[in-house]
């Protein structure tokens, strides 16, 4: 099982934005060091606690800064911008970052967003639909372009001004062939996105604040796209975030993880509840569909959701999630404010030297004993 990083980014609103900035490329930089597999990093644009506004131009000043981890827009919300901005920028960044890019798209769900730039009337999901057709068709392509697909608002062409003699009217392709991985974040229970994504080859990235008994339904849906489109869905393309804290100590834990009123774990989930919830995408939040609101406290949440303990207690939590959804590829480990910072870099250092060499023998040594035990049933 792979290890990546995943930070919206959220901060404390009384925070210098130069400062959680700062703090945020260290924690990939961090997570390079310590040999995590990626780092994907939200965007927002009206959003003082989530202060990244474009994850592409944040994640270009890491390219230098690291050597290995892949740097993913966690996501480029495409239906802010016209999808030739997006597929344009997208081909160059993973020219520059020389194939560490995967580009994790969304429809951009936060309604303020929507609001600033006249899109909240709009169908989102639609515009995201129809933008990601047209960044294919683009990389796709030769120029000069004449994309226009039926009922589609996006009609993209450079047959006027085209001068191959002069190189106008070209677009650049990605360094990666025939494009990089593309990723996209599922947070709704059935999401039927999913579905889509397995038809097109598109990964998912299941929200580290969707309850643990929700998952199951992402990777029926991803496997029935694979499905539909003639493929085997391979569990290494799923990816889990959840919400973890690691310390040398169970109390340390419990306080900095869960119940400090200073924690960061605790102003990361007051800020989706009071978001989800006025959204009404707070079924994340519910054992059933038709739990009753009231049910769903701050405190709820924050049992269910939040894996904090001393470094075998995570384990054990980690093989139980497994064991409960299924296999799957990559576990994301969300980032939040570092409040202490030195428990926040431990808990990172924890997870990717202690946690996960222990998860992965621990899987490693199911996978034998399933095998042994098959050989044995044939030999019987």
């Amino acid at each position: 099982m792979r290890l990546g990083y995943f930070t919206m980014p959220i901060h404390p609103l009384h925070r210098n934005y130069t400062e959680t900035l700062r703090e945020d490329r260290e924690a990939i930089i961090l997570a390079d060091q310590l040999g995590f597999h990626d780092a994907f990093v939200g965007e927002h644009l009206t959003d003082k606690a989530e202060s990244v506004t474009n994850s592409m131009m944040f994640l270009a000043t890491l390219i230098h800064s690291t050597k290995t981890i892949l740097l993913g827009s966690g996501t480029s919300n495409l239906s802010h911008m016209h999808p030739v901005l997006i597929a344009a920028q997208a081909a160059m960044f993973d020219h520059l970052a020389q194939g560490r890019f995967i580009l994790g798209i969304s429809p951009g769900a936060l309604a303020s967003d929507a609001e600033a730039i006249g899109i909240l009337k709009e169908d989102r999901n639609q515009m995201f639909a129809e933008a990601i057709d047209v960044i294919l068709a683009i990389w796709e392509r030769k120029p000069p372009y004449d994309i226009d697909f039926p009922n589609n608002r996006y009609k993209v062409t450079t047959q006027t001004t085209f001068n191959p003699d002069v190189g106008t009217g070209i677009m650049p392709k990605p360094y990666q062939s025939p494009r990089p991985e593309i990723v996209g974040t599922v947070v709704a229970p059935f999401s039927k996105g999913v579905i889509a994504m397995g038809e097109r080859d598109f990964h998912p990235l299941s929200a580290n604040f969707l309850l643990p008994h929700w998952l199951p339904s992402h990777w029926d849906n991803y496997a029935q796209g694979k499905a539909k489109a003639g493929q085997i869905a391979h569990t290494a393309d799923w990816r889990i975030a959840r919400t973890i804290f690691v310390a040398y100590d169970d109390a340390t834990a419990r306080r900095y993880g869960r119940e400090d009123e200073s924690s960061p774990y605790r102003f990361y989930y007051r800020q989706l509840q009071y978001k989800l919830t006025r959204g009404k995408r707070h079924v994340v939040f519910k054992v059933r569909a038709d739990q009753p609101d009231e049910e769903v406290t701050h405190d709820s949440i924050m049992d269910r959701l939040v894996i904090h303990g001393s470094v075998n207690s995570v384990v054990d939590q980690i093989l139980a999630l497994r064991d409960q959804v299924g296999d799957f590829g990559e576990i994301v480990y969300a980032g939040m404010d570092w409040v202490d910072e030195r428990l926040a870099r431990r808990s990172m250092e924890l997870m990717a030297t202690e946690v996960m060499p222990r998860v992965n023998a621990a899987i490693a040594a199911q996978g034998s004993a399933a095998s042994d035990q098959s050989g044995r049933s044939q030999t019987a």
